[in-house]
C-alpha cells in the first residue's frame, strides 16, 4: 500500500478509536464528554496521569482494554509515520539519483539557467525536438513545476561552477542565461565561458545597456525580450502577411508548411551538386530560400546553379515529412527521426 495512503488510514482509525473510547466511558461511567475524552486520551497515550474520577469495576476493565489497545496502536501509528518519512526520503533520493544519471549521459545538450516565465516557455519549445535539456533553477518552489513538466533539473545557483559542471557544461552544446536580473546573467556568462571556451551562449538582457556587458562577458548572442516584442508588434503592423507566414512556419507547426535549417554532411550524395541537379524541388517539393556557407556567409534566394558543399546549411520551406526526407539525404549516417534542433 502507498505509504501516504497508509498514513491517512492510520490517522482515520486513530480518530475512530478516540471517539469510541470516549463513548465507552460516557456509557459505562456516565461521565460528560470532556472527562470521557480526557480519560481516553491519557489512557491510549499511556502517560500515567491519575484517573479523573473514581472508576467502577466495569470501568477499570474497560480501561485495561484501552491501555493494551492504545499501546499496540501507538506503536503501529509510530511505525506508519516513520515509514512515510523514510519512504519519502528514499523516493526523493532515488529520484534525484535517477535525474543525475540521466544528466551524466547527456552530450551536446543545452543548459537552461532559469525556469521563470521565459525559461519555462523556452524549454517547452525546445522539448518539441529530440534534444537534451538540463535546467538550473534556485527557487525551491519551482521544483514541483519542473518535475510536473518532466524536466531534467538541478536546484541551486546557476553561477556555481560545481553546479554547471554537474550539468555537464564541458559536454554541452549551448547555454541559455535567462535569470531574473542582468547582473546575475553577466556573472553566469563569465563563469560559463571560463568553464567552456567553445560553448554557444545565448543571454537575456533586460536593459539595453546590459547587452554590451553580456557580450563582453562572453555571450555569443544577446537577446532582449522587450526589444524583440516591440519589433514583432511593429512587423505585424507593417508586414502582416510576412508575420502570418512566419507564424505558420515557426509557431503553429502546421504540417502543410514549415521552415527548417538542415546541415550538409560530408557523406551526402548531394555534396558538389548544383541545386538544379539535386532534385530537391522535384523529389521533395521543397523550396531552398537560403544557403549558409561554412565560412558564415549567407546566400539568399540562391540561383539554380548554386553548389551544395560539405558544411553548408540549407534553409528550406515545405512539409515536415519532406524536410525529414531531405535531412536523411543530407545526413545519411545520422540517426533517423524528427529533425534535430540546435545544429
Amino acid at each position: 500500500m502507498n505509504s501516504a495512503k497508509h498514513l491517512v488510514i492510520v490517522c482515520f482509525l486513530s480518530i475512530v478509536m478516540i471517539i469510541a473510547g470516549t463513548g465507552g466511558y460516557m456509557v459505562i461511567e456516565g461521565w460528560g464528554v470532556l472527562d470521557a475524552l480526557y480519560m481516553t486520551v491519557i489512557t491510549v497515550a499511556s502517560v500515567g496521569y491519575s484517573e479523573v474520577q473514581t472508576l467502577s469495576s466495569a470501568g477499570r476493565i474497560y480501561t485495561m482494554f484501552l491501555i493494551f489497545l492504545g499501546l499496540g496502536f501507538f506503536v503501529y501509528v509510530a511505525g506508519a509515520v516513520v515509514q512515510f518519512m523514510v519512504e519519502g526520503q528514499i523516493r526523493n533520493a532515488l529520484g534525484r539519483r535517477r535525474l543525475d544519471r540521466k544528466i551524466n549521459q547527456l552530450e551536446n545538450h543545452f543548459i537552461i539557467c532559469g525556469y521563470g516565465r521565459i525559461g519555462r516557455v523556452l524549454c517547452k519549445k525546445l522539448k518539441s525536438r529530440p534534444m537534451g535539456i538540463v535546467v538550473i533553477e534556485k527557487d525551491p518552489e519551482l521544483i514541483a513545476v519542473m518535475e510536473a513538466d518532466g524536466m531534467l533539473y538541478l536546484s541551486g545557483d546557476a553561477a556555481s561552477e560545481m553546479l554547471l559542471l554537474k550539468a555537464g557544461i564541458d559536454r554541452a552544446k549551448g547555454l541559455v542565461a535567462v535569470l531574473a536580473t542582468d547582473t546575475d546573467n553577466v556573472f553566469l556568462v563569465l563563469t560559463a565561458r571560463q568553464l567552456n571556451k567553445t560553448i554557444e551562449i545565448i543571454a537575456r538582457a533586460g536593459h539595453e545597456a546590459s547587452m554590451a556587458k553580456l557580450t563582453a562577458a562572453g555571450a555569443n548572442r544577446v537577446e532582449s525580450p522587450y526589444a524583440m516584442g516591440a519589433a514583432n508588434m511593429a512587423n505585424r503592423i507593417l508586414r502582416p502577411t510576412v508575420t502570418t507566414f512566419l507564424d505558420l512556419a515557426f509557431t503553429y507547426h502546421r504540417k502543410d508548411i514549415q521552415m527548417e535549417e538542415i546541415p550538409v554532411g560530408e557523406d551526402s550524395s548531394l555534396v558538389g551538386k548544383m541545386l538544379k541537379d539535386s532534385g530537391i524541388r522535384q523529389n521533395f517539393n521543397l523550396i531552398i530560400i537560403a544557403i549558409k556557407k561554412s565560412d558564415g556567409g549567407m546566400l539568399f534566394n540562391p540561383s539554380f546553379e548554386a553548389t551544395i558543399n560539405n558544411g553548408d546549411t540549407l534553409i528550406a520551406v515545405g512539409e515536415s515529412d519532406n524536410l525529414e526526407k531531405l535531412e536523411k539525404i543530407l545526413n545519411p549516417h545520422e540517426p533517423s527521426g524528427p529533425l534535430r534542433a540546435g545544429r
